[in-house]
């Protein structure tokens, strides 16, 4: 989609401006979705062959995690015969809060027999067919909220053309190294010779330009591998260990279910008022008089927001209701371009956030490149711990999540089985300012 900034108008005649991000709000009622929903116990694919739960568990407490997010995330056009879910899990411990591997992303994926050779050869013909000049349309998918939240969506289809379709069978490129013969090897030496012979001419001791493979062998193969300056292929991350799931009684208490079957695509403003989500807190600090601050903590606390906070304050502020926002391919709303996660999506030197603009790490599984898919806001929370009393409950700004371009399977899994693959997940977490208010 075309990028919006909170301070630009979109002109008079438009009354509001439309955008790719299809947005999705929780409700008790599961209307007719019961798939993609907030809080619960995770339902599988198959429910005969759930991941391991080692996939589940917090990278820093090894406890089992409860679930934030479950979204059925079927794209019949980008994806054909493919069925795919997302997962998004947390950790329950306040001592895990704001450090990495606390919060996790799943992807569950399910390939019908033939659609990946039916998906490579409507991907070849569609690029002898299509005009050089052709440039994909910025218009939503049609029936995309209804795919994913039993919501009727609007807009219409990307067209014929699918910017996004691969081959899921992705080619590993062979080990140039791998012989079968031992590298390390050296012939045995033969008896000592009497016959005196002439000390051969000292060499350049200059290394050669073109390494002879011989050499290269020669080398340990670790260090080989490392001068293989054509292999690009990323080594894929091993499997989990294979464990079981607890029973419930086992499991941590999980949040009250809060089902996502409304959805429509964003709508904004042109000219938005600024506004601070409804989920920060300001606290009165006393001045050098031993008074409460007012409006020139207020102020000082505004100047001190960057420009990324105040938009994704007024972004929210249009439509504060919803629990996620939905693009696959599309730009994540950043909570901030200066931490960890801000940093890979904004162009160095510019801060601008694009597509192209991603330094999400690459598909442990295949190698491909990682896309954004959904991120989840913060009124996710206050549904999530709508029946919790305590105040300090999840502090993230949002969890945004990458998964992969191609969605490969897990390797091993045959077409019309079920894997599982863990995904990106990006957390931004609240500050804290100088004045002591929480954002």
């Amino acid at each position: 989609m075309a990028p919006y900034d909170s301070d630009s108008s979109a002109g008079e005649e438009d009354e509001f401006t439309e955008t790719n991000v299809l947005l999705g709000y929780a409700s008790r009622d599961a209307g007719d979705d019961f798939i993609s929903r907030l809080g619960g116990r995770p339902e599988w694919l198959d429910s005969n062959n759930a991941p391991s739960a080692a996939l589940a568990r917090c990278k820093i407490c090894k406890d089992l995690m409860v679930l934030l997010l479950q979204l059925d995330g079927e794209l019949p056009i980008r994806f054909p015969g493919h069925e795919r879910r997302l997962y998004v899990f947390s950790c329950r411990r306040k001592t895990c809060r704001r450090k990495e591997g606390s919060i996790r992303a799943l992807r569950s994926v399910r390939i019908a027999p033939g659609s990946a050779t039916a998906a490579a050869t409507a991907t070849t013909k569609e690029e002898k067919t299509k005009p050089k000049e052709e440039k994909p349309k910025s218009q939503p998918p049609s029936n995309l909220g209804e795919t994913l939240f039993g919501a009727q969506a609007l807009g219409s289809p990307f067209g014929s053309t699918n910017p996004f379709s691969t081959s899921t069978t992705s080619s590993a490129g062979g080990n140039p190294f791998a012989t079968s013969e031992n590298p390390f090897s050296t012939p045995s030496s033969p008896p000592p010779s009497t016959e005196t012979k002439p000390e051969p001419k000292p060499e350049s001791s200059a290394p050669s330009i073109n390494t002879p493979t011989d050499d290269i062998k020669s080398l340990p193969r670790t260090f080989a591998q490392t001068l293989n300056l054509n292999n690009n292929q990323q080594t894929p991350s091993p499997p989990p260990p294979s464990e079981p799931w607890p029973i419930e009684a086992d499991q941590p208490t999980p949040y009250p279910i809060a089902y996502l079957s409304e959805a429509e695509y964003e709508t904004l403003d042109p000219t938005p008022a600024p506004s601070i989500p409804q989920n920060t807190r300001l606290v009165d600090v006393d001045d050098n008089d031993g008074k409460k601050g007012g409006k020139e903590d207020r102020e000082v606390f505004e100047s001190s927001m960057d420009a990324a906070f105040q938009r994704f304050a007024d972004r929210l502020a249009q439509n504060p209701e919803q629990a996620i926002r939905y693009e696959f391919g599309g730009q994540p709303l950043l909570y901030s371009k200066t931490d960890a996660v801000g940093k890979l999506f904004a162009t160095p030197g510019t801060g601008v956030v694009t597509t192209a603009a991603n330094g999400m790490p690459r598909c442990g599984n295949c190698g491909a490149a990682r896309t954004f898919e959904v991120q989840m806001t913060p009124h996710a929370i206050t549904e999530l711990e709508a029946d919790e009393l305590s105040l300090e409950g999840m502090d993230w700004g949002t969890v945004i999540v990458g998964v992969c371009e191609k969605d490969c399977q897990a390797r091993g899994v045959s077409e019309g089985e079920v894997g599982y693959l863990e995904e990106w997940a990006g957390v931004q977490w609240e500050e804290l300012t100088a004045t002591g208010a929480k954002r």
